[in-house]
């Protein structure tokens, strides 16, 4: 089998920690497997880099925000490969662009185009474990790009889909994906198998186990997931394409984001070229929208409000103070301190009265809920940041997703 192996930088965190992996890799390949490892940077590492950059300026370039930022995994990938060497095995390191990882020309926030696995190929064959830094990539021009937060189970996934590998194996701090966050709710329990719609939502909306665009990746290729944790032998979550018979669970899970602000636009123009000119201008920006909540101000005008990321805050800002007599709304307003909770399953599909359910539950609580989403298999309600936690674990408790068989 070919299996590619992502660790996270707390799986890599010390050099202890390092040689602790190595030893797992080595226990794969010893049962007759060959194996590609995508590694993060080391434990904060990148964190630590944002920081520096930030004493040296208040906007640094993109450029070279991404040139700082990929020496974090270089630094891992070389002392993996050095831990896998001194027990025995033959190892090499690759960067991104070494890998053939060839991305889109944006910088911080690149999607991968391509992957040329020839080197792998010749590498493996020749009976290397191949160690491959995540995260990065690079243009067809030759820039070096990262892939954004999370990047790393992008590039793991990609890999396993390039290379038609058996197996994608993510290992973390957790030893798998919960009904929701422990640290919310302690009686979350762990699941033995997600489909890929059901993650795809929940890592969407807040769930940090995964990256979006790595279960997007795993289910236009069918690409298996597992999820698992390096510290433990403990089996994980299966992530692949699950039946509608398998799929016995109303509620699959409870995911969150608490760092939501709401954009309200008011007096827009209510032609639908007002509404294409002001997101397809976000989009140029690379601000991610998501609820959206449209309402008639007055025959000619409308008012808007939709969610965005806090990070996306100050871009949203300027570029809506810089375009407004062009977009031709009157007044625009952002509302910080919110967040979103939703409601994830699959099951909903087939089961009405799921979001009255959600909205009855947490209006009992006297929560207020300020804008909603829905899609077939998720409802969400943005709501004030300090009444999450209560929502989660109401939410949770109410669905019956601690119990071993939750009923349907």
């Amino acid at each position: 089998m070919l299996i590619v192996q992502k660790y996270g930088g707390t799986s890599v965190g010390s050099v202890e920690r390092i040689k602790a992996v190595a030893q797992r890799i080595g226990q794969t390949v010893a049962q007759g497997h060959q194996c590609v490892v995508v590694v993060s940077a080391m434990g904060h590492t990148t964190d630590n880099l944002i920081e520096l950059a930030k004493q040296i300026s208040s906007r640094p370039s993109a450029r070279e925000m991404d040139m700082l930022l990929t020496t974090g995994e270089q630094v891992s990938i070389a002392l993996l490969s050095m831990a896998l060497q001194e027990q025995g095995h033959a190892a090499v390191s690759m960067t991104g662009w070494q890998a053939g990882i060839r991305t889109e020309a944006v910088h911080g926030k690149a999607r991968i185009e391509a992957i040329d696995t020839d080197k792998i190929r010749r590498l493996l064959d020749a009976g290397n474990i191949v160690i491959v830094a995540g995260f990065q990539g690079v243009t067809e021009t030759g820039e070096i790009t990262t892939l954004g937060r999370g990047g790393s189970d992008t590039t793991a996934v990609a890999l396993a889909a390039a290379l038609k590998a058996d197996l994608c194996e993510i290992y973390t701090d957790v030893t798998g994906v919960f009904t929701t966050d422990p640290r919310i709710v302690p009686e979350a329990r762990k699941l033995p198998v997600v489909s890929y719609d059901e993650m795809l939502e929940m890592a969407i909306l807040g769930a940090g186990v995964l990256h979006p665009r790595s279960v997007e990746c795993a289910k236009l290729y069918g690409v298996k997931l597992v999820v698992r944790s390096s510290f433990t032998d403990e089996t994980g979550t299966i992530i692949q394409e699950v039946s509608p018979v398998e799929q016995s669970l109303v509620v699959t899970g409870i995911a969150f984001d608490d760092d939501v602000v709401k954009v309200q636009v008011d007096g827009l123009p209510s032609d639908s070229g007002a509404l294409a000119r002001l997101f397809t201008l976000l989009a140029e920006q690379r601000i991610n929208v998501d609820v959206i909540v449209q309402s008639q101000r007055s025959e000619n005008e409308i008012n808007l409000a939709f969610s965005i990321a806090e990070d996306d805050r100050v871009r949203a800002e300027e570029t809506l103070a810089a375009r407004r007599e062009s977009l031709g709304f009157r007044h625009v307003a952002f509302e910080a301190g919110l967040a979103k909770v939703s409601i994830v399953g699959a099951g909903m599909m087939t089961n009405p009265g799921v979001a009255a359910m959600c909205f009855r539950y947490l209006s009992e609580a006297g929560i207020p809920i300020k804008m909603v989403t829905t899609s077939e298999i998720k409802v969400s309600c943005v709501i004030p940041r300090d009444r999450m936690e209560e929502a989660v674990n109401r939410l949770h408790n109410a669905f019956g997703l601690a119990d071993e068989s939750p009923s349907s």
